[in-house]
């Protein structure tokens, strides 16, 4: 019978220092549905086989960010035309960031659970509180290895092998949001969490104050253009960084794509050209998910963005997993897809 299907990432920050984890999801799961563990990309599509054939109700995953966007991606991917079920966030991972942006209630995978399978028995009477929301889909020119994740596969967040021509998501990025997860992911040293996140915003500011290495290797630009679905072109510059999202945050709660949902079918992106120092001096509006000040950033709402660099391949971040491809990086609104919030 439908039920809810788990998929449980070991390699997860969370579920990796709890190696218990998915015994303690099964228990609460009951004879609600079934956990399986995708630690590689055949196993994910192998459990997204059996869910499609078992015809589950609601997709929970236990993992994080990067887990959440390569699960999805693998789906979209079996599922076809086919609509998804609802997707439950189940935080598995050590940084949440579109469990946040949506409003999925705080807590360990195994208590989140409990309220899941608890609001999946009432249903009937009370039906599952859900929102919904578009993700990315980016294609590139593969770039073999280098598109495994930076950083010595630093952490150990989501399937790596092989990559996925396509890929899914809620937020990208290029240049500094790139180097900022370099830095964060190597000062993790392998188990990075929210603390490390801050500590690593934190020096990356100092480094822009005093101009120290630190921020010349987070902030190394990226040079190219930026082609818009009506014509529009964003010439050839160094920016700090081209990013965009279907969700407002970016991470530690940070909100620069506040127009993410103005209008139906399109994403809020940015390209960033202002100096290191000068974009410290904006972090407080996009905390308030305010706009920067005129002279900062190019911004617009898109169905989709051609990104070009004359320079060599494309690095870029995609919910957290960082990629490289040959270029050109094609960007553009994917499926919408529900999301179980309030349980």
């Amino acid at each position: 019978m439908p039920g809810i299907g788990v998929i449980y990432n070991p390699r997860s920050g969370r579920n990796l220092r709890d190696p218990k984890a998915a015994r303690r999801l099964s228990v609460a799961l009951g004879d609600h549905g079934v956990v399986r563990e995708a630690g590689s990309i055949d196993e994910l599509y192998r459990v997204a086989e059996d869910f499609r054939s078992l015809d589950i109700d609601v997709l929970g995953i236990s993992g994080g960010d990067g887990t959440n966007g390569v699960t999805i991606t693998g789906f979209l991917d079996v599922y076809r035309s086919a609509a998804l079920p609802q997707i439950a966030f189940l935080r598995g991972g050590t940084m949440n960031t579109a469990a946040n942006s949506v409003g999925v209630r705080r807590g360990v995978p195994k208590d989140l659970l409990d309220r899941l399978v608890q609001a999946y028995v009432e249903r009937a009477s009370i039906p599952l509180q859900n929102v919904e929301r578009h993700v990315l889909k980016l294609r590139g020119d593969t770039a073999g290895p280098r598109s495994r994740r930076s950083a010595a596969d630093a952490a150990p967040a989501s399937m790596l092998s092989p990559p996925l021509a396509e890929k899914h998501g809620f937020v990208f990025g290029t240049g500094v949001v790139c180097g900022y997860l370099a830095e964060y992911y190597a000062g993790g040293k392998g188990r990075p969490n929210p603390v490390v996140a801050a500590k690593t915003l934190l020096r990356g500011i100092g480094s822009a104050i005093v101009g120290g290495e630190m921020i010349r290797r987070m902030a190394e630009p990226f040079r190219g253009t930026v082609e818009l679905d009506d014509g529009t072109v964003w010439g050839e510059r160094d920016y700090l960084s081209v990013a965009g999202g279907t969700i407002d945050q970016i991470g530690l709660n940070f909100r620069p794509f506040h127009r993410y949902d103005e209008q139906p079918g399109r994403f809020h992106v940015l390209g960033i050209h202002t100096t290191p120092m000068g974009f410290v001096s904006q972090l407080p509006r996009i905390w308030r998910a305010a706009p920067m000040k005129p002279g900062h950033t190019y911004e617009a709402t898109t169905t989709s963005v051609v990104i070009r660099s004359p320079s060599g391949p494309i690095r870029y971040m995609v919910d957290g997993d960082l990629h490289e491809c040959d270029g050109p990086l094609h960007v553009s609104i994917g499926p919408r897809v529900r999301i179980v919030v309030g349980t």
